[in-house]
């Protein structure tokens, strides 16, 4: 729910460094403070209701708050055919260098959540803290059956049902090959920072199994797993991003 003395954040764009057109929103922080760097899912946006509640949770507490939207989504140039882990990780780590100073906690949703543990493998010096959301690493690996694989590799993409809208979902292979190279889990993850995530009970994308298992593989000592009785993968619920609030406002309290 938008409070209203919290100010909207203007549409800008930056340039990571090869013409491409990055769009964001940027809520400096008061001096000093930790800026929050929320990250979206697979096919997502900036605009979401996490987004925005952080945002205003953000504002109303003087910490910053950097939203993006990756290549070819939401109000970013691209197409989202040309999309890729690496690409769009590319351009999490130039939000990083070219538009926030001070402290990052990076707060990823579901394959953000993914990008979230590479950035701060990249950049240990900026990055104190680590919120998952519903997080899907390695979901290239766990989350294709090997004929849809088979499909992509013959078609150039896959196509499935969309349980959160009309248009079907699309994986194209130049993706899921990124995505594969670039596995996580079943080996240490060299990320020492604290690590909060939350998760659904009920998350029919991303098995209960995946946070479990990050918790085992994350090198970190400070990881705290977070169920929400009933939820899904969206977690978008009111007492579910209270929930997720929760953890953001208790990371940030812990790097502060």
């Amino acid at each position: 729910m938008q409070v209203p003395d919290i100010p909207s954040t203007e549409l800008a764009y930056f340039d990571p460094g090869d013409g491409r057109r990055i769009a964001y929103r940027f809520r400096a922080p008061k001096e000093g403070a930790t800026t929050v760097l929320f990250l979206a899912g697979y096919a997502s946006d900036m605009e979401g209701a996490k987004a925005a509640a952080i945002d205003v949770f953000c504002g109303a507490r003087g910490i910053g708050c950097l939203r993006i939207d990756y290549s070819g989504t939401g109000s970013s140039g691209g197409e989202f055919a040309d999309g890729t882990l690496v690409r769009w990780l590319e351009e999490v780590l130039s939000a990083i260098d070219l538009l926030i100073d001070g402290p990052v906690v990076i707060a990823g949703s579901s394959m953000g959540g993914w990008l979230a543990i590479h950035a701060a493998m990249r950049r240990p010096d900026r990055v104190k803290g680590l919120l998952g959301i519903a997080a899907a690493p390695d979901f290239t690996d766990w989350g294709f059956k090997q004929e849809e694989i088979d499909t992509m590799r013959r078609d150039g993409k896959l196509e499935r049902p969309n349980p959160y809208g009309p248009e079907p979902s699309v994986t194209w292979l130049g993706f899921w090959e990124s995505g594969s190279a670039h596995r996580l889990l079943h080996s240490p993850i060299n990320v020492t920072i604290p690590v909060r995530l939350v998760h659904g009970e009920q998350d029919q994308d991303v098995p209960m199994g995946v946070p479990i298992k990050l918790m085992a593989d994350l090198r970190s000592s400070d990881v705290q797993l977070r169920l929400v009785k009933g939820a899904g993968h969206r977690l978008s619920e009111p007492h579910e991003i209270h929930a997720i609030l929760v953890e953001l406002h208790g990371l940030v309290e812990r790097i502060a």
